[in-house]
């Protein structure tokens, strides 16, 4: 697992993605930070729309913005706060189902195990997670006979 540093870095990321949230409707900001192999963090949000099913989860857009710069197989870790916009709620989110398939999909292709954390609104506390917690008994690229991706 990350230092403690590493994962509060993680974790502040997200927060500040939060507050980029496009989220008018559920008025439920969600901010996700995936860390590389190499370091560097790649931040989302989640965008809502009007027509309710075009709206985008936070941890898909972090882990879509990854795969348009080619780094896919080099996510190692994703942080994930969210909350009630203007509330001082402190209760942990954790991904929803389709998250959690989008990480099963990250973490097979990268071909090694993903950190998640999940934090409150203010960071307060960390929830450490695997995606067997999250999602046991998984469906991903290698029920499909796909290996993790090769570095060209």
């Amino acid at each position: 697992m990350a230092e403690n540093d590493d994962v509060q870095q993680l974790v502040a990321a997200a927060r500040a993605a939060m507050a980029h949230a496009h989220a008018p409707y559920s008025r439920f900001a969600v901010g996700a930070a995936v860390r590389l192999i190499d370091g560097s963090i790649v931040t989302g949000c989640n965008f809502e729309n009007a027509s309710y099913g075009l709206s985008l989860c936070a941890e898909t857009v972090a882990l879509a913005t990854v795969n348009a710069q080619g780094r896919f197989a080099d996510v190692a870790a994703i942080a994930v706060v969210g909350g009630a916009m203007d509330s001082q709620d402190e209760a942990l989110v954790t991904p929803c189902g389709r998250c959690r398939q989008v990480m099963n999909e990250a973490e097979q292709m990268a071909g090694r195990a993903l950190a998640i954390y999940c934090a409150t609104p203010s960071g307060g506390q960390v929830l450490d997670l695997t995606l067997a917690d999250l999602l046991p008994h998984a469906f991903g690229p290698k029920d499909l006979g796909i290996g993790p991706l090769k570095k060209s």
